[in-house]
């Protein structure tokens, strides 16, 4: 039986590696979809034809256009709460390290507009999908830890002041960076201005570090 595995496996591996791919392709061919046209508007035929597989195939994997898009709102999660991860803040002191992580959340949502539309796409839909997915929810973001954790340094060193809460902070900064993005068209037809041009972006960004950090000033 060890030497039917051993003789098995060059064979099957090379056929897991190629499943995976697909499925990948497909994830990623969904994201766009569900992105650019929501839930309700996407259609598989077109999430199979991006991810060059016929449909059966994708039925095959996700079972339905629900299955789908849970995979696709999950894969956006696990990407941010990855990249949070990899922040290392221990080393900076509490004003440079909050600087940065109001930065990464700014940053993230520049270079993700996908992100954004299926946070949108999901807000619509109540929240039903991430109700649904276990994973989701135990997903729980490090970033509230991290923001604990320097707020909790700053105070101690006299910098920040004791009556912020985490997750009350959390929101607001990713509310005023998310309004940007998330109404930068209707912002730019309002004021006459190009609000996705490369000196807004460095403007705000700039605004929403400086705003952020003034806020938690004793």
């Amino acid at each position: 039986m060890a030497t039917l595995v051993k003789t098995l496996e060059p064979a099957l591996t090379p056929r897991r590696d190629a499943s995976v791919a697909r499925a990948a392709l497909i994830t990623t061919a969904a994201v766009a979809e569900f992105a650019r046209k929501g839930f309700a508007g996407a259609r598989v035929d077109e999430i199979a034809a991006a991810a060059g597989v016929n449909k059966q195939l994708v039925y095959h994997y996700f079972d339905s256009k629900q299955g789908l898009y849970l995979v696709a709102l999950e894969s956006v999660y696990a990407e941010i709460r990855e990249k949070e991860q990899k922040l290392s803040l221990g080393a900076l002191e509490p004003m440079d390290a909050m600087a940065q992580l109001v930065g990464f959340s700014f940053d993230y949502l520049a270079e993700h507009p996908e992100f954004i539309a299926l946070l949108t796409d999901e807000n619509r839909n109540q929240g039903s999908h991430i109700l649904a997915s276990e994973r989701l929810q135990k997903m729980h973001s490090p970033f509230i830890g991290m923001l604990e954790a320097t707020l909790e340094r700053g105070v101690t060193a006299g910098v920040f002041r004791a009556d912020f809460d985490a997750i009350n902070l959390y929101i607001s900064i990713a509310g005023i960076s998310y309004f940007f993005f998330s109404n930068n068209h209707t912002l730019s037809a309002i004021f006459g201005k190009a609000l996705d041009s490369r000196g807004a972006l460095v403007q705000r960004r700039r605004h929403v570090i400086d705003f952020a950090l003034n806020a938690l000033r004793p």
